[in-house]
């Protein structure tokens, strides 16, 4: 039984963060959300530096979480050269479909964040970002 409520748990969150996402790009493909998300999530985590890779994946839903740290090396940073390159990232997770504005895309994953994240963390989270980044993020 309760693993049974632990899974439904899981999936609720994570449903909610991809409704969330839905609503806030005003989008209606669950799938397409759902790697946009996970497609900034990643770019974001491979960028961050020190420990808050892990901080910021102890925040997300559980199953979210997973999807969060798949294919993640500890102290394997990719610096975010600049802007171009961390939204060509982002892009990428999208099948590069022209219909998809990737700075949009980030920054509402990044508002998403903000709004989901304990004020303490998300200070860290924004401070540990390449500086290029920091106008992504919401004031």
């Amino acid at each position: 039984m309760c693993l049974s409520h632990d899974l439904n748990y899981a999936l609720q969150t994570t449903q909610n963060w991809i409704s969330d996402l839905m609503w806030r790009l005003r989008w209606d493909d669950r799938e397409r959300v759902y790697q946009a998300l996970i497609a900034t999530l990643h770019a974001l985590r491979d960028c961050l530096d020190g420990d808050e890779p892990v901080y910021i994946g102890a925040q997300l839903p559980p199953l979210l979480r997973g999807f969060y740290y798949e294919g993640w090396h500890h102290g394997r940073r990719t610096i975010a050269r600049n802007r171009k390159s961390f939204l060509d990232r982002v892009h990428d997770g999208v099948q590069r479909d022209p219909a998809v504005d990737p700075e949009e895309v980030a920054r509402s994953v990044l508002a998403q964040l903000a709004d989901r994240l304990p004020t303490a963390e998300l200070e860290d989270a924004k401070a540990a970002t390449p500086r290029v980044l920091y106008s992504l993020w919401p004031n």
